[in-house]
């Protein structure tokens, strides 16, 4: 691993912990085992290097992507993969988020580089709702139901979940029980009604 990545690495981690604001380059060269002088090699500023920390280093939705991927049709278990990994994806970035959050300047920057790679958390959600407006072509989704607004409250709802999961853990399902609940909830609105049966033959 090149001396770029370590540096990353321990950024990230540092900054985990800590938090972005009482983070100094000092203790993230320290944590890499390098000096100051060889961070600044590879970061003119600490604004430089926390921008590449949430740009390399952030959790990635590749996981929701894969599973919306790999649904094999089966409305249910696609959905249900989709919210085991959104929670793991949100329960893992929290503490860099919450980090970046509380430098603005940071934020302004990361958010800056996102808009022009055409990327960001909001992906997640457009994915979501392809996958569920290709199902409503199907059949399988109920017709007229507003698949964007489903995306985001399943998402959402894996949102709060980790978050909630990060204050107190006490009294919540594990997470297989928690995707299963939020998908079996969502789909009760969003799969179609079946035809009454006919009345019994005289």
């Amino acid at each position: 691993m090149g001396t770029r990545d370590v540096i990353l690495d321990a950024a990230a981690t540092v900054m985990a912990e800590q938090g972005l604001a009482n983070v100094t380059t000092r203790q993230i060269a320290r944590a890499a085992g390098f000096t100051e002088a060889a961070l600044y090699k590879h970061f003119p500023s600490k604004a430089d290097l926390m921008v590449a920390v949430m740009r390399e280093r952030s959790p990635s939705f590749a996981p929701l992507v894969e599973a919306l991927r790999g649904g094999g049709g089966d409305l249910v278990t696609a959905l249900t993969a989709v919210a085991r990994a959104a929670i793991g994806v949100y329960r893992a970035g929290f503490p860099m988020f919450a980090s970046v959050f509380a430098d603005p300047a940071t934020l302004t920057a990361h958010k800056e580089e996102l808009l022009q790679e055409g990327a960001g958390p909001h992906k997640a959600n457009e994915a979501l709702a392809a996958y569920l407006r290709a199902e409503q072509e199907a059949g399988r989704v109920r017709a007229g139901a507003d698949v964007r607004a489903a995306a985001g409250l399943l998402l959402g709802a894996c949102f709060q979940y980790a978050f909630l999961g990060h204050m107190s853990q006490a009294g919540f399902p594990d997470d297989e029980e928690a995707a299963a609940s939020f998908v079996r909830t969502l789909l009760e609105s969003l799969t179609p009604t079946p035809p009454p049966c006919p009345p019994p033959s005289a």
